[in-house]
């Protein structure tokens, strides 16, 4: 109201002074601020919270083995088993060859020792032959002998004589049917001279029979020709 009425003053004074004027007016009354209206915070409405669903632990799984690798360790057990079967082999065989050299070996000795054996006692029956024949150490007789050999069917002839008188039991395990050989010589009466092995048997036990079976068949006969031969080789095998 009072801001009507000094507004309408004022006009009416203007008229009267009969000419214009700018007026300000102010409002003189502050006017309080209105207070600040209050924006209501949303309301967030709290959900219930959902039941957490139970997450099974996963199961230890167990550990598979590594196929190659379980092969390759399978090829190297397999490698290594050949090489010692190869090894085991290898030290059998040389063993059998070791073996079966020393048996060479002895069975060398053996027959060299029979050799001089033999011969030993055919020096000495040679001795005792020419001692009783009354030649001396010469050998050699007062008379004449037949031919070196005799005929073709002497050495068959004096063979199968000594072949009877030859006692010897063959071993069951004797392998093959080796020959010995002997060469005699003889005297003009049929008396042995000299007995000589030229091949053994490789059967020591064979070979002596063999040589007894020389010394029992004599004296021995004349040939064809009526005279004794001066030698004769004979072939004897054990087994006949």
């Amino acid at each position: 109201m009072a801001l009507f009425v000094f507004l309408w003053v004022g006009i009416n004074w203007q008229s009267e002074e009969g000419g214009s004027a700018e007026a300000e007016v102010w409002d003189i009354k502050v006017s309080e601020a209105a207070p600040r209206a209050e924006i209501p915070e949303p309301v967030v409405e709290e959900k219930a919270e959902e039941p957490k669903a139970s997450v099974k632990e996963p199961e230890p799984v167990e550990a598979k083995p590594d196929i190659a690798l379980e092969e390759e360790k399978k090829r190297k057990e397999e490698k290594r088993k050949e090489e010692e079967k190869r090894k085991e082999e290898e030290k059998k065989k040389k063993e059998e060859t070791r073996k079966k050299e020393a048996d060479e070996a002895r069975k060398k000795e053996l027959k060299l020792a029979d050799q001089k054996k033999a011969d030993a006692i055919m020096a000495e029956e040679a001795k005792r032959l020419a001692a009783k024949s009354g030649t001396g150490g010469s050998g050699t007789s007062a008379y004449s002998t037949g031919s070196t050999y005799g005929d073709a069917g002497y050495s068959r002839k004096v063979g199968a004589k000594i072949k009877s008188n030859t006692v010897f039991n063959v071993p069951e395990s004797l392998s093959g049917n080796p020959p010995v050989e002997y060469d005699v010589e003889l005297l003009p009466d049929g008396s042995i001279k000299g007995i000589r092995k030229r091949k053994s048997s490789g059967v020591p036990g064979f070979d002596e029979a063999v040589f007894r079976a020389i010394e029992k068949s004599a004296p021995y006969p004349a040939d064809k020709s009526g005279k004794v031969p001066q030698k004769f080789n004979i072939s004897h095998k054990p087994k006949g």
